[in-house]
């Protein structure tokens, strides 16, 4: 099964920064060695990939048309469906990225008992995505305070702002409890689906199970096996500065944490996470709709030699007349 195989390689990973974290070697493997191995791959990855899909040809527009276009005057068109205005693309863009409109809309289809073939919304997957999404941006810009110094004032307002549930000490964040759920549901979704199951491949597997990895690390790191959080800073400042010593006080647990976020950098250029850079470069989401108003040539067109119309009806005149049809030139 898909899944085992990809569950098999989050455990061996843990297991191996566990095991090698009284090791000062293998703390400098893991902690020093891995994450910049990653962050490299990372940035070519990311980078080539990008100018690749930016050097694809679109010679014609093929935007997602899902309201009326501008046409007539007297017909009012869906500016932002069917926008055909650069502030229209923006608002298109920028509404899929922040709240996944597409997917608000998405319909799945359900075989019921008697054969019959149902349609229903999926809501549930909209707000399963939404939340984890949104919760692991909050969670990044709170990490910021280990990479910075001093931290700044927008990253402490985040942080009170995400414990002012101020269940127990240190203070449960919100955002980890929604991030640990919506993960459990997207990975319960895709194991309890059986057509989701037969198009699921190890390496769908994997990000959530190297997502889920880091989240339960991270939780574990703060309320049970507590960490030296003054060396993991000083550890991450010294990764920012280019002089990274692998901390000595810092836990197991975070060797694993560490590990497992160095393992899903080194993944994501060639896994579907590439959608985040994607989705700003897809021509159905950033191209206005202004066919009706310009002409857009394909410049890889050949040159072909065009036969007008009035040449046409001067070469089949006479037969044209003897039919007894009308001309444009007599």
């Amino acid at each position: 099964m898909n899944f085992l195989k990809a569950l098999a390689v989050a455990l061996g990973m843990i297991a191996l920064a566990v095991m090698g974290s009284g090791f000062p070697v293998m703390r400098t493997f893991v902690a020093v060695v891995a994450p910049y191995a990653a962050m490299g791959l990372f940035l070519v990855g990311v980078t080539i990939r990008v100018f690749r899909w930016a050097g694809a040809a679109v010679p014609f527009r093929i935007p997602t048309t899902c309201g009326q276009q501008t046409s007539l005057p007297w017909i009012k068109p869906a500016r932002l469906e069917s926008p055909h205005r650069p502030i229209g693309v923006i608002l298109r863009v920028a509404l899929e990225v922040l709240l996944f409109r597409s997917l608000f809309r998405n319909v799945g289809a359900e075989l019921r008992p008697g054969a019959k073939l149902t349609y229903g919304e999926e809501k549930l997957l909209w707000f399963g995505a939404l939340a984890f999404h949104w919760s692991l941006l909050i969670i990044m810009l709170r990490h910021l305070r280990f990479f910075m110094e001093p931290v700044p004032r927008m990253v402490a307002v985040l942080e009170r702002v995400d414990g002012f549930l101020q269940a127990g000490v240190p203070a449960w964040y919100v955002t980890d409890a929604v991030i640990f759920a919506a993960l459990a549901y997207l990975l319960l979704r895709r194991l309890n689906d059986a057509r989701l199951r037969y198009i699921s491949l190890v390496a769908d597997y994997l990000v959530l199970s190297l997502l889920l990895g880091v989240v339960s690390t991270g939780i574990l790191m703060r309320h049970f096996w507590k960490a030296d959080i003054l060396a993991i800073k000083e550890f991450a400042l010294g990764l920012v500065h280019f002089s990274p010593r692998a901390p000595e006080g810092a836990g197991a647990v975070f060797y694993a944490h560490i590990f497992l976020v160095s393992g899903l950098l080194a993944c994501l250029p060639f896994s579907k996470l590439m959608h985040m850079a994607g989705i700003f470069l897809s021509p159905t989401r950033n191209l206005p709709n202004n066919s009706r108003m310009r002409r857009h040539l394909n410049p890889w067109n050949h040159p072909v030699r065009v036969h007008s119309y009035e040449e046409w009806e001067d070469e089949f005149r006479d037969k044209i007349k003897a039919a007894g049809l009308p001309l444009e030139r007599p």
